[in-house]
């Protein structure tokens, strides 16, 4: 858990669920199964099974003790969604963000199968927004069932962005965030392929976040596009309308 988050789209993270299993070609080079080991190594208690799945009810209330609103990224180092997780805690986890109307949660999954299918068994207040991962065209069936669910703020993370999706639609999504993959063995990522998402984004009304160019030294590449950083967000108070760019604003914590 960090109260701080290093992710540029969020400000902090929260992680009742930690571990995961890959499932498709963005899950490869995975952030948080090497971050699980080295936390592992370092003798961290959440991390004592490296990146096997685990559930963490001690963690359950930590946003309870942040007194300032915050952005807080769910899960950062799993899925909430993991077909394993029991649609048990995955209630605490909701009746926890349900409680804390102060906070935006963003949940991030790569199941939006299982998110839709559990729907209508949980609670969906405004600040809890679910977006799920678009890496190539082969997982563009997750737009579907990321439609099916009623939350007010749907959003795609096109991380990593591993080809060309010229023809995204972004109906009924209300924020997109792209990045090529960064670290070791990261795969490049072409400006074309974020220039077509990027215009379609603009041409739609659609906030658009850029987050990074990646590879192995992400902070030598940088976060500019054409010149230019691209930080938009949904307004947190506009909910369940389309979103234009006159709702769009820069995460200024950021310093961006």
């Amino acid at each position: 858990m960090a109260d701080h988050s290093a992710i540029e789209w969020t400000e902090a993270t929260w992680n009742p669920v930690t571990g995961c299993t890959k499932i498709s070609a963005g899950c490869k080079n995975c952030y948080a199964e090497r971050m699980s080991l080295r936390l592992r190594a370092m003798g961290k208690a959440h991390y004592s099974g490296g990146f096997r799945l685990a559930l963490h009810d001690d963690a359950l209330t930590i946003p309870f003790g942040w007194r300032s609103p915050r952005l807080i990224f769910v899960n950062s180092m799993s899925d909430l969604f993991q077909q394993n997780v029991p649609l048990a805690f995955i209630k605490q986890v909701f009746e926890v963000m349900t409680a804390c109307p102060h906070h935006t949660f963003q949940i991030l999954t790569k199941r939006p199968h299982l998110a839709a299918d559990y729907a209508s068994s949980l609670n969906w207040p405004d600040n809890v927004w679910l977006g799920t991962s678009i890496e190539n065209v082969e997982v563009l069936g997750r737009l579907a069932d990321l439609r099916r669910v009623p939350a007010a703020v749907r959003f795609l993370s096109v991380e990593p962005l591993l080809g060309p999706i010229p023809r995204l639609a972004l109906a009924d999504i209300h924020w997109v965030i792209v990045g090529g993959e960064s670290g070791p063995g990261a795969r490049p990522m072409e400006a074309e392929w974020v220039r077509q998402i990027r215009d379609r984004c603009i041409a739609r009304g659609v906030p658009f976040f850029f987050k990074q160019w990646g590879g192995p030294n992400k902070k030598k590449t940088g976060r500019k596009l054409d010149g230019r950083y691209w930080n938009q967000l949904p307004d947190r108070k506009v909910q369940n309308v389309s979103y234009a760019h006159q709702h769009a604003r820069p995460i200024t914590a950021m310093g961006s």
